[in-house]
């Protein structure tokens, strides 16, 4: 029998326009909680699911089938048998190697499974790597929400060993969620209702405007239309601002070149700045290219640590002493130029102090320094790739315009008869 969830229409999903052209702005009175790695984050996302009476959104760039995977399965099959509406979208690369059966298990319960941009592999070899689904959310009854940096999978659990992955997701309630189920239900394709503050302004608000606050957050996203780079200006203007410290915990960073002078520039001003990088990658490439652009930070006081006690696969910042973003974005060309990605703005002073408090024991505890005057070998090798890098940074957007061009679209998962 073949098994296929909810028809999407694979030219255009509903409404897109207005999905794909929306912005929000601050919303106050939110309670926000840190969720630091996967023995914060499962319990609390799954217990929400459990509890769940009319639906769950969920995007996620990796799902594996493994001993998270296999509970989330059961959550989502049990509350889609118990008559609450769930949607799966889920990533066509990050989720690629996804058994039909555990699709089908999924589907036949009511699930409605869809994949972004899915692609078989050619020569065993999957081709579609740009573009991709990158964001990490969950919506449920529209009262709970939870966005960051977490996937599905046992690699953030501590005792997957020492690949084991650092990384950070908050939970949010309050008014902010009513903007994440927004967001969730009109990214998946389905119709959604707009009113006024949804619809995109001509202007959009700074990452600075509000006055500050506790519990205000603001979410913001990443797309290949009119958000381009929301969430990079969303960091060059909070480090603009910046007058005390800035604290950046990024996987992957290869920014632009107009953050980069952004972060070069705040530490001249005497803001204390410090990174917290890979230093024991799960991509030797991510630290190789992040290692270019020392020597031109550390020269003016920015504070270079690398985190070597498992892979850091974390997406957090905060500047001064209220201003912070978690979120799914890595600082590097893929997240800020090609992927679907979303972040929240969050003005909140307890929370920046306890993400502080958690990066700080991180740098301290399990974290290399970089020296400030380092004698790197090779130097006419390294100053004469500094300087390519340096402008294909710089000009990088403009660059990935020339990629194949092609409209990634979320397709329904259907079930063959022969899947097993």
């Amino acid at each position: 029998m073949n098994v296929a969830v909810e028809h999407i229409s694979t030219d255009q999903p509903p409404d897109e326009t207005k999905a794909r052209d929306l912005d929000y702005g601050w919303q106050s009175g939110n309670q926000i909680e840190l969720l630091e790695n996967g023995e914060a984050y499962f319990p609390k996302v799954f217990e929400a699911m459990r509890q769940a009476r009319r639906e769950i959104l969920l995007e996620t760039f990796i799902l594996f089938e493994d001993k998270v995977g296999y509970e989330l399965k059961d959550i989502l099959i049990e509350a889609a048998q118990r008559g609450v509406k769930v949607v799966a979208s889920l990533d066509g690369f990050g989720c690629g190697e996804l058994s039909p059966s555990f699709l089908r298990e999924l589907a036949e319960a009511g699930v409605m499974v869809q994949m972004f941009d899915p692609a078989s592999k050619t020569l065993g070899i999957r081709t579609n790597w740009f573009r991709r689904l990158h964001r990490k959310i969950v919506v449920v009854d529209a009262s709970v929400g939870f966005i960051g940096g977490i996937n599905f999978s046992a690699d953030h659990l501590g005792d997957f060993g020492p690949e084991a992955k650092q990384d950070y997701a908050v939970q949010v309630t309050g008014p902010v969620v009513a903007d994440l189920h927004h967001f969730a239900l009109a990214q998946s394709g389905r119709q959604v209702r707009t009113r006024r503050g949804w619809r995109r302004r001509q202007q959009r608000p700074s990452a600075w405007s509000s006055e500050q606050g506790d519990g205000l957050v603001r979410l913001i996203y990443r797309d290949n239309l009119q958000h381009r780079d929301d969430i990079e200006e969303a960091y060059i203007h909070a480090l603009s601002k910046a007058k005390k410290r800035a604290v950046i915990a990024n996987a992957y960073f290869f920014p632009g070149y107009r953050l980069l002078r952004e972060i070069r520039n705040a530490a001249r001003r005497g803001v204390h700045v410090q990174l917290i990088m890979q230093g024991q990658p799960d991509v030797l490439l991510a630290k190789l290219a992040a290692r270019m652009l020392y020597d031109y930070l550390l020269k003016d006081g920015v504070v270079i640590h690398e985190y070597c006690q498992r892979p850091l696969h974390g997406k957090v910042a905060l500047v001064d002493d209220d201003w912070s973003t978690v979120g799914s974005s890595n600082l590097d060309p893929l997240s800020l130029a090609l992927n679907l990605e979303a972040n929240v703005l969050i003005r909140d002073r307890g929370f920046n102090q306890q993400l502080y408090d958690s990066l700080e024991a991180l740098a301290r505890d399990h974290c290399q320094t970089m020296p400030e005057k380092r004698k790197p070998r090779l130097w006419l090798w390294r100053l004469t790739v500094g300087f390519l890098v340096f402008h294909v940074m710089r000009h990088f957007p403009a660059l990935t315009g020339w990629l194949p061009a092609h409209k990634p679209r979320l397709k329904p998962f259907e079930a063959q008869p022969h899947d097993v």
